[in-house]
């Protein structure tokens, strides 16, 4: 019999889909909701063996009508860089089967290997996070896929910028005028695209041993080739919502000092980073909503907010 709770629930033919996929003997036993999703329902699902033992796997669904429109393509560029990740270094799930147009499934689903580890959003230790950060980021950016994902897609354009309520008006609007113009001449890299800590899994040990270290990097539907800028410009946004405007900016100089190169010009880095910051006008609540599930109370949508405008100043400022 399965062990679950409500939320950590499996529809029945996905459940069955699933049970598939096990080797002989095998059941599963516990299912368990993962927090910290915005696109996708996550389970993380517990295997009895035959010899008495476990062992998890993860389930993926898209069920939002918005995602679910898109998710053969998103699962099917997932299960691709994780199938390619896995003759890497960079430490991913590994793609166990896949159901896209959910023909046996109740919604579209990807079924992948768990990793060991926790994300870490608290603002504790984030210096001594924020340097292993960017030498994963850097490791990613150095892959060279014998065949490209797709190019990278911009979440916003300079019409569709709403300032939150009570933003600076003057930067906002000489910020959407920089992302009005033609994106910058770039080196193609193999971006994550949506790298952020709430993306990335640490084993953190206590204060007295070894610094943190990364376990994984996961959710990659968003797989993209494109400028070095954008993956940074994502996550520095993500750094300056969760622990303030300077975190965002200290994580591109972590990114240069683990060898990572971004555009030469400060006009071609500032384009990058506000197409990527500009993009989180319309989404705060949707961001802010796993933070606080994952314990980050203070994030208020109007808290995240204030950061994200105080941001966008900033950046102008320094870069503009």
């Amino acid at each position: 019999m399965t062990d679950h709770d409500e939320a950590g629930a499996v529809r029945p033919s996905t459940l069955a889909w699933v049970s598939r996929q096990l080797k002989a003997g095998e059941r599963i036993v516990r299912t368990q909701a993962l927090h910290g999703g915005i696109t996708a329902e996550m389970r993380r699902l517990t295997i009895g063996t035959q010899h008495g033992d476990t062992r998890d796997l993860v389930l993926r669904s898209f069920v939002d009508p918005s995602f679910v429109e898109h998710a053969e393509d998103l699962l099917n560029r997932e299960t691709d860089a994780l199938t390619y990740l896995a003759g890497t270094r960079v430490p991913a799930p590994g793609p166990v089967a896949v159901d896209p147009t959910a023909a046996q499934c109740e919604y579209p689903s990807l079924l992948m290997t768990h990793l060991a580890g926790r994300t870490v959003l608290d603002d504790q230790g984030l210096e001594t996070r924020i340097p292993v950060l960017a030498r994963q980021l850097v490791a990613v950016h150095a892959l060279r896929p014998a065949e490209r994902p797709r190019t990278y897609e911009a979440w916003t354009t300079a019409d569709a910028v709403v300032p939150p309520i009570g933003a600076d008006a003057a930067a906002w609007a000489a910020a959407a005028d920089v992302i009005r113009k033609p994106p910058p001449s770039y080196e193609g890299r193999f971006l994550h695209r949506d790298f952020h800590p709430g993306n990335v899994l640490f084993d953190v040990p206590s204060p007295s041993l070894a610094g943190p270290r990364i376990t994984g990097v996961v959710d990659w539907v968003q797989t993209s080739w494109g400028p070095a800028d954008l993956d940074v410009a994502h996550c520095s946004t993500n750094l300056a919502l969760l622990h303030g405007p300077m975190w965002g900016l200290r994580f591109a100089e972590a990114y240069e000092e683990a060898g990572g190169v971004l555009a030469a010009a400060e006009d071609e880095r500032l384009y990058w980073r506000l197409l990527d910051a500009l993009a989180f006008a319309s989404g705060v609540p949707w961001v802010a909503r796993p933070w606080r599930e994952a314990g980050r109370t203070e994030l208020t949508t109007r808290a995240v907010e204030k950061r994200l405008d105080a941001y966008v100043t900033i950046l102008m400022d320094a870069l503009g």
